[in-house]
C-alpha cells in the first residue's frame, strides 16, 4: 500500500503500489477481502452521528488499513440550485477522492457500517458517484462492516490516512440523469423506476425534501429494501432480485431512470439493475423527487398533497 500517515503519533511511509491485476468484482466477501488486503484501498464510509467528521465509529473498530470518508459528513453530497443530496461537481469530488489518497487506478472497496438497506445505500451511492467520474476498479464489502465482523476477522483501532494525490475523473454523463431527460422519459414511455417505499410511491407518506405526495408520472415501484435480505445490508441474489423487477412489469434491460426522494436509496435499486442484473443502461436522476416535485408543472401521480 502506498504511503500510509498514522494520525495519532506519526508519519508511516510505505512506498509499494496496489497491484492492478486483482480481478474487479462489484460485489466482494469479507474471505476475499481478507486476503487482498495489501492490493486494495479499503475505504470506509461510516459516520458518527452527532461527530463534526464521522470518525467515532470508524476509530473504535476498523478493517486493518482501511481509511475513512465519512458518507454524512464529507461532502460526497451538497444542495445544489437549492435541491439537497446532490454529486459535487467533478472537480469537488476529485479533490474529496484524491484528498483521501485515491489514484484514479486504484482498486477501492467501500465499506459501510453493513446494518441497513438504508446504510448500504451509503455504499451504492459513493460506489455510483466513483463510476461516474469513471472509476472502474470499485467495489463494495457486501455485508459491510458486520459481514467483516461476523467472519471474525481481525480489527484495529488505528487510525490511518493515505497521502493525498492528484485525482482525475473520466466523466460519464451516461450514467446521471438530468430533469429534463426525465421529463422525455415521461414522454417517450422510458422506464422510470422509484425505489423508495410503497408508502412513499402511492402518497401516503411526504418526504421533507419534497414538495409534493406521490410519485413521478408513469413511473413503477421497485422498493431498494426488497434489494436486500430481510432490509439488511446484505443483497439479495440476481434471481430475487430479478423477480422485483417482474413483479413491477419491468424489463430486465433497456434503458431505465432510477429515482427516490433525493437519488440514495435509488443509487442502490440501480446498482442491482446496473450490476447484479447487468443492465448498462439504467442511470440514476440525481435532482430525484426534491427536484421533480417542487415544479408544479412537473406531472405527478398517486398523491399531489403539500409536503408536511
Amino acid at each position: 500500500m502506498r504511503l500510509i500517515v498514522a494520525c495519532v503519533t506519526a508519519l508511516l511511509v510505505a512506498c509499494a503500489s496496489p497491484k492492478t491485476d486483482v480481478d474487479v468484482q462489484p460485489l466482494v466477501d469479507a474471505d476475499w477481502l481478507n486476503t487482498q488486503l495489501e492490493d486494495v484501498i479499503v475505504l470506509d464510509i461510516r459516520s458518527s452521528a452527532g461527530a463534526a467528521d464521522g470518525r467515532e465509529t470508524y476509530e473504535t473498530g476498523h478493517i486493518p488499513g482501511a481509511i475513512h470518508s465519512g458518507y454524512g459528513q464529507d461532502r460526497w453530497r451538497v444542495t445544489r440550485d437549492s435541491v439537497p443530496g446532490m454529486a459535487p461537481l467533478v472537480s469537488e469530488t476529485e479533490q474529496l477522492i484524491g484528498g483521501l489518497g485515491i489514484s484514479s487506478g486504484d482498486y477501492v472497496i467501500v465499506v459501510p457500517a453493513g446494518t441497513s438497506a438504508g446504510d448500504l445505500a451509503s455504499a451504492t451511492r459513493v460506489y455510483w458517484q466513483f463510476k461516474l467520474l469513471g472509476h472502474e476498479r470499485i467495489s463494495i464489502l457486501d455485508g459491510g462492516f458486520e459481514a467483516w465482523k461476523a467472519a471474525e476477522y481481525s480489527v484495529t483501532t488505528e487510525p490511518l490516512e493515505l497521502e493525498p494525490v492528484s485525482y482525475s475523473a473520466e466523466y460519464q454523463p451516461q450514467l446521471l440523469a438530468s430533469r429534463k431527460d426525465v421529463v422525455a422519459a415521461v414522454e417517450n414511455g422510458t422506464q422510470l423506476i422509484d425505489a423508495r417505499s410503497p408508502s412513499y410511491y402511492a402518497g401516503g407518506s411526504v418526504s421533507r425534501t419534497a414538495a409534493r405526495a406521490g410519485t413521478i408520472a408513469s413511473a413503477v415501484n421497485v422498493p431498494a429494501s426488497a434489494m436486500t435480505v430481510e432490509n439488511g445490508g446484505k443483497f439479495v441474489d440476481a434471481e430475487t432480485a430479478a423477480s422485483f423487477w417482474v413483479k413491477a412489469g419491468v424489463a430486465l434491460e433497456g434503458e431505465q431512470i432510477v429515482f427516490c426522494n433525493t437519488a440514495h436509496l435509488a443509487s442502490l435499486t440501480w446498482f442491482v439493475a446496473y450490476e447484479v442484473l447487468d443492465n448498462k443502461q439504467a442511470r440514476v436522476y440525481d435532482g430525484s423527487i426534491a427536484e421533480w416535485s417542487a415544479d408544479p408543472d412537473l406531472p405527478m401521480e398517486n398523491g399531489g398533497a403539500a409536503a408536511r
